[in-house]
């Protein structure tokens, strides 16, 4: 289809990326004029593809269209017009002129919250649920007939720039996209929005968001959350204007301890405390601000209120000094209007805006990876002597952040190298100080004296859960490090290390935390009760100490689908992350003890040697004082968790084994879709994936042509470094696996298999491996038979009249993790899946995990369950 996409910013941006790639030929981009030089992202992209580009500063004049304007619109032959994001507006002759109309992108759902501001106004009402709507333009405003509708929960504590980032970003780009493949399809909808619920709220700006006082907490959190960042909720204090940020509410049985802040009409002074600035309702509860901005643009955190501008200038060393010109030469390079960057250059007054922040923290990383800022930091020192003094301190460790005080972890590692070539930080952990065997005991006997002595086994659930909600938030906050550390760890590219391995890790504990509290036995009418007064009822309890042990694939992903299960059920915890992946495991150790949970609740066992790997997970298994195991791993070693457990004391035991998962093609698919689901379902996460399809089944009719068109993906693919945010195809996890799949391939060739393309290591530093597509593939076959886990394709032919045949083909293995069916047909889509022995169906989609849905397989693929509702260990 072809489509004009009028807009900006990097939503805009992205949405236009992800029309490409759908296969819709972009006729114009149309987009804002240059801000102080530069070009809007939009643009920037559109000009790197050559795409036609129009930078109109406006569309009408008093209120009419100008007709230059709407000519060279008209000119691009436009079929349908896309509006991810756009602040112009644009005149009915624009909007009517395509075939199919024009859509727009709004952030909420409609009729509710129409206008510019609708982030603020869902949170600034303090909306229970938030989403965002894909409409059909028309001539009023943000009234037309709704297409498509995405919700999400809305935190308590969410800002506009979190329910942004996490929601309305990610899944509105896939909405946006999703909307133009349904208008492709014919299958879009036209919904009247009813008039029920309908609300208008006026445009946010500074001059309307001054804080009322007479408000409970809870509206003056909601106030200042929904006003963070633009435009900011202020107030008179100390005789100018103060911007507030940062706001969450406080448990009301905390008390505040600091100096008071008269603060005029507020119903009482607020309080300066280490954490923050405390303020309260006018009914009594308390809510509390990080942050602060005066007038002069100048952001201080909101605990240094009464100390800021104290702290004397730092003298540069020498190598400060080239440090600091370094900078200076970033500076410059964002600030390409400024002619020369001054000690008193602001940053935000010479044109910078948020995404400009963004740049300059990764500039800051990646030539001083030790200086690890927020993008906080930046609006706190906004001129260039201030941001580089607070640089200078935060390298030295003089930054004044409190610092972290744990009496009762033993440190395993000394920090890791820095190497120049990040490829071989996979295999760097340098000056290892290796625990021993005898604290395997140590960590149990913690866990155990946590659990039946400590304040974990003794805690309300309610308290547990904020607990581990805190943790989750951490993990929120820590995310691209977490992120970067997984991505050199694993070998996943950062990307997906940060939307997936750590995305929903972070998903995964917000998700447990709200459990804590509802764990419930049930009460039941008993026949021998005469008379009729007594009472049965069940009482769910937590088991005690559990053992977990991971793998190396999904590391931080593993940990949280186990531990934060565990832990909502008021269990402790003994994790023995992967020999070869330990290094998020030690930082969600450290966030556990930022967030305060006590002592010994987590334990974390990293071993460098590999000949304690299999020693410490033996004598979990056999460990007396443990009470359930959770294992995922290999078929092999699970036989061998499950006997140990068995005959020590009969712990309970959950495993989540090998897979062969069969993906069943047939000639009736979506053929795009499922072309994309199963380059996913076999090549996501480099096929280092418990789910990967390691077969599929394409109905004879289409096989050459699925073929063909899997061959094009596979070229076009990019193999690199996982930090490389362009990267498709990191490294694997370990040479051993590398040749593990060297192997595999050669045993597939020489049993006549036919090898497409792919099959051998990528000739460059670090385990890289091509993505592989074998065809021909026989039942008898090794390769048919048995998980490569890693980027290899097999593909065997199936004829559509042979459903039962191809039935009894994909069952034919000890294996029953996942598997998956592609159909336009309903009927045959369900007789196929309720036929597949799997523990996961996937339905025309496919690797769709989701943390409420119950996770694990059949047969030696292991038993019991992760994730959902029921996965609380008790």
């Amino acid at each position: 289809m072809k489509i004009a996409v009028i807009g900006q910013s990097l939503f805009g941006q992205e949405v236009y990326k992800e029309l490409k790639k759908d296969g819709h030929t972009i006729v114009g981009v149309f987009t804002i004029p240059d801000k102080d030089g530069k070009a809007d992202p939009l643009a920037t992209e559109a000009e790197k593809d050559g795409v036609a580009m129009f930078k109109f500063p406006r569309w009408r004049v008093k209120g009419q269209a100008i007709p230059e304007v709407v000519a060279q619109y008209q000119a691009t032959g436009a079929e349908l017009n896309v509006l991810p994001f756009c602040s112009q507006f644009i005149p009915m002759e624009v909007i009517n002129h395509p075939k199919h109309g024009s859509i727009i992108y709004h952030p909420s759902l409609l009729p509710r919250h129409r206008g510019a501001s609708a982030i603020n106004w869902t949170l600034i009402h303090g909306d229970k649920k938030g989403g965002f709507t894909v409409f059909w333009a028309d001539d009023g405003l943000d009234t037309g007939p709704i297409l498509l509708q995405r919700e999400c929960d809305v935190e308590p504590n969410d800002t506009v720039n979190t329910i942004y980032k996490r929601f309305l970003f990610p899944e509105g780009v896939k909405g946006t996209v999703e909307a133009v493949r349904l208008i492709a399809e014919g299958k879009a909808p036209r919904i009247t929005q009813p008039q029920e619920g309908a609300t208008y709220e006026c445009i946010q700006k500074k001059e309307n968001a001054m804080i009322n006082w007479n408000q409970t907490a809870v509206a003056l959190h909601n106030w200042i959350r929904g006003n963070d960042k633009v435009p900011g909720a202020w107030a008179e204090v100390d005789g100018q204007k103060v911007t507030f940020y940062g706001s969450s509410l406080v448990d009301n049985g905390t008390a505040a301890n600091g100096q008071p802040l008269e603060i005029p009409g507020a119903s009482q002074p607020g309080i300066i405390t280490k954490a923050g600035l405390v303020l309260f309702g006018n009914d009594g509860k308390a809510l509390l601000v990080k942050n602060l901005q005066f007038e002069d643009g100048k952001m201080i955190a909101a605990a240094q209120y009464f100390h800021s501008g104290s702290s004397a200038a730092v003298e540069l060393t020498e190598e400060e000094k080239t440090f600091a010109e370094q900078m200076r030469a970033v500076w410059q390079n964002i600030l390409t209007n400024v002619s020369q960057i001054e000690d008193s250059t602001d940053f935000f007054k010479s044109g910078a805006a948020s995404m400009d922040v963004v740049r300059l923290v990764e500039e800051v990383k990646l030539r001083a990876s030790s200086c690890q800022l927020q993008n906080e930091d930046v609006y706190m020192n906004t001129t260039f002597i201030d941001f580089i003094q607070m640089c200078v301190r935060k390298l030295r460790g003089e930054d004044g952040e409190e610092e972290l005080v744990v009496d009762y972890v033993t440190p395993l590692f000394s920090p890791i190298c820095m190497i120049s070539d990040p490829m071989t930080v996979l295999q760097a952990i340098c000056d290892v100080s290796l625990a021993q065997i005898s604290d395997v005991d140590k960590a149990v006997a913690a866990a155990k004296e946590a659990f039946e002595e400590g304040a974990w086994g003794k805690m309300n659930p309610r308290d547990r859960g904020r607990l581990i909600y805190k943790l989750a938030n951490l993990m929120e906050q820590y995310q691209e490090e977490l992120a970067t550390i997984e991505a050199l760890d694993s070998g996943a590219v950062y990307t997906l290390a940060l939307k997936t391995h750590v995305g929903m890790s972070i998903q995964t504990f917000h998700y447990f935390a709200g459990w804590c509290d509802k764990i419930q036995g049930s009460t039941i009418p008993i026949n021998q009760a005469r008379p009729n007064r007594n009472l049965t009822f069940t009482k769910k309890e937590p088991i005690g100490v559990c053992a977990i042990v991971i793998p190396w694939n999904y590391p931080l992903m593993m940990l949280a689908w186990k531990t934060a299960a565990c832990l909502a059920a008021g269990n402790t915890v003994v994790l023995k992350p992967a020999q070869v992946t330990p290094l998020t495991a030690l930082k969600f150790a450290e966030l556990a003890a930022r967030a305060g949970l006590p002592k010994g609740v987590i334990n974390i066992l990293a071993f460098h040697k590999s000949s304690l790997r299999a020693l410490v997970g033996q004598r979990l298994s056999d460990h007396p004082d443990v009470r359930k195991l959770g294992f995922t791993g290999s078929t092999e070693i699970g036989k061998h968790i499950m006997k140990s457990c068995a005959v020590s004391n009969v712990k309970k035991v959950s495993l989540e084994l090998g897979g062969k998962s069969p993906l069943i093609i047939f000639s009736d698919c979506d053929m795009d879709k499922a072309l994309r689901m199963g380059m996913s379902a076999v090549f996501f996460n480099k096929g280092e994936n418990c789910i990967a399809a390691g077969r599929l089944f394409v109905e004879d009719t289409i096989h050459d042509q699925f073929v063909m068109k899997v061959v094009e993906e596979v070229k076009k693919m990019k193999i690199g470094d996982p930090l490389d945010r362009s990267t498709d195809h990191g490294p694997q996890n370990h040479k051993a696996h590398l040749d593990k799949l060297v192997e595999y391939c050669q045993i597939g060739v020489r049993e006549g298999a036919t090898l497409v393309c792919g099959g051998k290591q990528v000739q460059r530093p670090g385990f890289f491996f091509q993505p592989t597509v074998f065809t021909d593939v026989q039942d008898h076959m090794y390769i048919a038979k048995d998980e490569s886990f890693g980027p290899i394709m097999i593909i065997s032919k199936f004829k559509g009249s042979e459903v039962d045949d191809v039935l009894k083909r994909a069952n034919a293995t000890e294996y029953g993790l996942a598997s998956g069916v592609f159909t336009r047909d309903i009927s045959k889509a369900l007789y196929v899946s309720e036929r597949l022995n799997a523990g996961t169906v996937f339905v025309n989609t496919y690797n769709k995990t989701d943390v409420a849905a119950p996770f694990g397989g059949f047969k030696q693929s292991g038993f019991g369950k992760d994730l959902g509702k029921k996965n609380c260990y008790c």
